[in-house]
């Protein structure tokens, strides 16, 4: 039951902090540099389906393994550069207009809020805030 109690914490750490990210910086950036690729609102569906995805990626890559909120925090961090560069340098490497300015945000961005998420609900989640 520990890793459904971190799941679920790491969660509601997560939407909120990832929903005001994309609210009120990310949609403006994307809006202007990726404009032309945007659709208006988005697709729920996939939406879901990367969180719940991705925090499974948190949970056995960055959680588990960890002895501390410490660790997890380093361990979300690699797992969200690796995360968020697979997608935006495959992006960069196979899209004609793909703009370097939106890859280095969203590699900063996926660093910080997994690191964060990954962090956070540990010590939530555990108890464990030492």
């Amino acid at each position: 039951m520990r890793w459904l109690r971190l799941y679920l914490v790491s969660g509601l750490v997560m939407l909120p902090i990832d929903a005001v990210w994309l609210t009120l910086t990310a949609e403006p950036i994307y809006r202007t540099h990726l404009g032309h690729l945007l659709r208006e609102g988005f697709a729920l569906g996939p939406a879901i389906a990367f969180y719940l995805l991705y925090l499974v990626g948190i949970l056995v890559l960055a959680q588990l393994p960890a002895a501390d909120w410490k660790g997890a925090m380093w361990r979300g961090a690699v797992f969200g550069l690796c995360a968020y560069g697979t997608y935006d340098l495959t992006n960069q490497a196979t899209l004609r207009d793909w703009p370097t300015i939106v890859t280095v945000i969203d590699l900063v961005w996926g660093t910080v809020l997994t690191a964060s998420v990954a962090a956070l609900g540990y010590r939530l989640g555990t108890g464990r805030g030492g």
